[in-house]
């Protein structure tokens, strides 16, 4: 599988959850949880897979497009730690749905400017083959990621 293909499809698949989570309702605290649950793992799994193989890949093959990866990783250090939060976070405490729109907003700005500006950008670059390779490369990956957001590269950072 192409690599961005694959990317969009984690997109889309976190989406539905959001939108889920948007139709739920304001006191179904055991759905929401469970979809904020999916949620994180989802997102730790994606940003794993993003930051170990496919931005330092797209340094490498689309150089042009460095400023864009270094603030995807901003942004990636900011909804690692807002996931961590909301693993711990009960349901029922008023900041919960509070947190969560926060972090769909982040990450719906995040996924509009990759799909719409870097992602043309990078595949033009790095040409159909090495996408591929990348892509089967980051499938493989995605049963490494860790389970815990605060795992990820760029909390530390």
């Amino acid at each position: 599988m192409d690599a961005i293909v694959l990317l969009k499809d984690d997109h889309k698949t976190v989406e539905k959850l959001f939108k889920q989570f948007e139709e739920a309702g304001e006191t179904a605290y055991k759905k929401k949880q469970e979809i904020v649950a999916r949620v994180i793992e989802e997102l730790t799994t994606h940003t794993y897979i993003e930051e170990r193989i496919f931005y330092p890949a797209a340094r490498e093959g689309a150089p042009d497009t460095t400023g864009h990866v270094l603030e995807s990783v901003e942004e990636h250090h900011v909804v690692v730690w807002m996931l961590s939060e909301l693993k711990d976070l009960d349901p029922k405490d008023e900041r919960y749905t509070a947190k969560m729109t926060v972090l769909m907003e982040n990450v719906r700005h995040h996924v509009e400017e990759e799909e719409k500006e870097w992602f043309p950008q990078v595949r033009e670059a790095m040409g159909r083959k090495r996408l591929q390779e990348l892509g089967e490369e980051m499938a493989k990956a995605k049963a490494e990621a860790p389970s815990d957001p605060l795992k990820i590269p760029s909390a530390a950072e």
